[in-house]
């Protein structure tokens, strides 16, 4: 269904044509058509506080050629990236995900800035089915769905609460345009994409946990 690149600091996901992307994403936020998702991963210290980020990206982007793609920044190491393949009814989704959790938030609450980095969760969701506008809104609330089921099954707790996401979290669906006007918890596409959704980002916060507790014990 696609490619995966990784050129650090750069991943690259190659869609195989060019089609219509729901994001929130930093670069081409919205509805826009593109070929590729990219994420670009930054230290902390690349993003001070009154840095005009976008502006930024936009040149980092276009050293590449690659403005028009969608893009993601995240201070994760992106050669920890987790992918995941799921398919029913014969709808099959496919999940890339990089996974930190030092960003994290419990929603309805906020911790202050200074108690966090910016480690954050970004997900890129590919459908081989056609899609509605309103398709395509469902299953980005699918993937936030299973996305939240992951990080609470970590059990990491914050003194606002159990960690349900990062405060800085984005998700990317790709899919065809066309006809398919429903993709809830009752459809093959709603099950396709939960769960690869879900089995991308519980094995990337797996591997982020592990990370943290090798680094407690190493200076511990």
């Amino acid at each position: 269904m696609n490619r995966l690149t990784l050129d650090p600091p750069w991943l690259c996901l190659d869609l195989g044509v060019e089609m219509p992307v729901l994001s929130w994403a930093v670069n081409r936020p919205g509805l826009a058509h593109a070929r590729h998702i990219l994420w670009r991963e930054v230290r902390n210290a690349d993003l001070p506080v009154d840095l005009d980020v976008g502006g930024w990206l936009g040149r980092e982007l276009a050293a590449r050629g690659a403005q028009n793609t969608v893009c993601f920044l995240t201070s994760c190491r992106i050669a920890a990236h987790t992918q995941a393949t799921a398919t029913a009814d014969g709808v099959t989704a496919h999940a890339v995900a990089t996974v930190g959790l030092s960003n994290a938030e419990s929603v309805g609450s906020r911790l202050p800035p200074a108690t966090h980095g910016w480690g954050t969760i970004n997900i890129a969701v590919q459908l081989d089915c056609s899609l509605t506008e309103a398709a395509r809104l469902e299953v980005l609330s699918i993937a936030t769905q299973a996305r939240t089921v992951a990080v609470m099954e970590t059990g990491l707790r914050l003194a606002t609460g159990i960690a349900t996401g990062t405060g800085t979290d984005c998700i990317a669906v790709a899919a065809p345009a066309g006809a398919l006007r429903y993709a809830g918890l009752h459809t093959g596409v709603g099950e396709a994409v939960g769960r690869a959704v879900h089995q991308a980002v519980r094995q990337g916060a797996a591997a982020w946990l592990g990370t943290q507790t090798a680094r407690e014990v190493q200076h511990g």
